[in-house]
């Protein structure tokens, strides 16, 4: 995640300025870097760097592949301040990309094939590629990660317990990677296929207390299928840095709207988790597997097909689970004071399809992929 100012962090470590108990919500996107003329994944995150201006680049730093790049916006109480930093940080990128002479993609994995770009020279990257080798996932894998501030651990491991079961509906919502080595694989999201080659990305488990979660990482470290905490790729974790659970479960999102109204659902689903601690409810125990179930589910779907419902466990229209999501975090948007830009997002998502159906609509219109990665492109820069 982008460094944190000191007064950033602090925000983020109380409630709310002013006695309110409104909830931080901070966003960070990586994206893919490809040549404008091929769309193949390009090594060029220093060339773009080097492009990025001054001001901006503690908001920007690079990813594991040479291929991608990463920004992160400043927590902050109000959806429009969100969107504003995500749109200023994707325009400034998209110009210092062309600058670089390469383009900057929102999207969850390369569409066009191509050599593997090396990852960057930093020595825990290195430890990485040595311990796993083969595990580096195509030429660029490439997610939303939604922060939420929180008030302490214990509490932070109860609200795992209790968003776990919605995470899927969520996952459908970004699906934004049907193309893969020039073709369409058949998934809404194929990053979640490559990124599930790594040994440590799973559903987050059900967990008994903080001490059961730090017991957990200890122990996976150990095994070796983590080297340090950083790798815990849980669909929902701890920050490591920050005192915020961290959601990690999507593709990057094609527009800056897209991102803004994952950040609202997810900040709302928190909330109503610690609503629910505090009235005593219980959150819904679903078996492990059919969390599995329900991650492949809707990495294969989309938001265009099915999906599990979290209840009971049986396959309904993605769109139906989305919209029971919505009305159980409803009360959260309100107080929030989100509910009608959602509203308004989500009708503009139910006209233009998740990022998986719009590129597999270009491509179904001009059957090239470059017209894909073109279009993904003018997404990005919003």
């Amino acid at each position: 995640m982008v460094a944190m100012s000191g007064s950033v962090a602090e925000r983020e470590r109380s409630a709310a300025p002013g006695g309110t108990d409104l909830l931080t919500v901070g966003v960070e996107e990586e994206f893919l870097l490809v040549d404008p003329h091929t769309g193949t994944a390009v090594p060029a995150v220093d060339l773009v760097m080097e492009q990025v201006p001054a001001e901006l680049r503690g908001q920007v730093e690079r990813e594991f592949q040479t291929s991608q790049i990463e920004i992160g916006s400043p927590p902050g109480l109000e959806l429009s301040s969100i969107r504003h930093s995500l749109g200023v940080l994707r325009a400034a990128l998209a110009d210092a990309a062309e600058a670089a002479g390469v383009l900057v993609l929102a999207i969850g994995t390369g569409p066009v094939d191509g050599p593997i770009p090396p990852v960057v020279d930093k020595p825990r990257f290195d430890r990485m590629i040595e311990r796993y080798r083969l595990l580096v996932p195509g030429p660029g894998n490439n997610g939303m990660h939604v922060h939420v501030g929180i008030p302490d651990p214990d509490t932070g491991v109860q609200i795992l317990n209790h968003v776990r079961p919605w995470l899927p509906i969520l996952q459908a919502v970004t699906a934004n990677s049907p193309f893969a080595k020039g073709e369409d694989t058949g998934y809404a999201s194929w990053r979640s296929v490559e990124w599930e080659r790594w040994p440590s990305v799973a559903p987050t488990p059900w967990l008994e207390s903080h001490e059961h979660y730090e017991r957990l990482i200890r122990q996976l470290i150990a095994s070796g299928v983590m080297l340090d905490e950083g790798m815990l790729y849980w669909y929902a974790r701890l920050s490591a840095k920050y005192p915020t659970v961290e959601i990690r479960i999507g593709d990057v999102c094609p527009s800056v709207d897209d991102a803004v109204l994952v950040a609202a659902l997810v900040r709302a689903l928190v909330a109503t988790a610690l609503t629910d601690i505090a009235d005593g409810r219980p959150a819904l125990r679903t078996d492990h597997h059919l969390l599995v179930a329900a991650h492949w589910r809707v990495a294969h779907d989309g938001l265009e097909g099915e999906g599990v419902d979290p209840i009971d466990g049986e396959l309904r229209p993605a769109w139906e689970l989305l919209e029971k999501l919505v009305e159980r975090v409803r009360p959260e948007l309100d107080r929030h004071g989100d509910l009608a830009t959602v509203n308004d997002l989500l009708g503009a998502l139910r006209r233009h399809g998740s990022g998986a159906a719009r590129q597999r609509a270009v491509f179904g219109r001009t059957g090239r992929i470059i017209d894909v990665v073109e279009d993904v492109a003018r997404q990005t820069r919003g």
